[in-house]
């Protein structure tokens, strides 16, 4: 019985997203995936949290740049939007994750030879 063959392009598969993703985390889903390789439960769970944290995070930024940084109310007057540090913890959370996963690290290079060092080297006989 002959083997299937299938087609090699040098590409990842594509991971999907374990839940719905707004615009924003749908980028970073995709950004974060075509640079990196991560296919273990636990990576690929974390980065859909950030993904949806940051869903999250965009969702309160629209809704301060519609109600302003400032609200008024009756008893205390004038304060701070309490979405402000909603949108903080999120876009904070965002950053640790990804720096959790490694992904403030190098990305995956192509596949070849490492150069050679430059310069003068020391003989090992002297």
């Amino acid at each position: 019985m002959a083997a299937k063959l299938s087609l090699v392009t040098g590409e990842q598969p594509a991971v999907k997203p374990p839940r719905k993703l707004g615009k924003h985390g749908a980028h970073l889903w995709k950004t974060v995936l075509d640079e990196y390789q991560i296919e273990d439960a636990g990576g690929v769970e974390m980065l859909a949290s950030a993904c949806q944290a940051l869903d999250r995070a965009e969702r309160c930024r629209e809704a301060i740049d519609n109600e302003g940084e400032m609200i008024r109310t009756k008893a205390a007057g004038p304060r701070d939007h309490p979405l402000l540090k909603h949108e903080l913890a999120a876009r904070s959370f965002v950053v640790r994750t990804l720096q959790r996963l490694g992904l403030n690290m190098e990305a995956i290079k192509p596949t070849g030879r490492p150069p050679r060092g430059l310069g003068w080297l020391p003989d090992a006989d002297d």
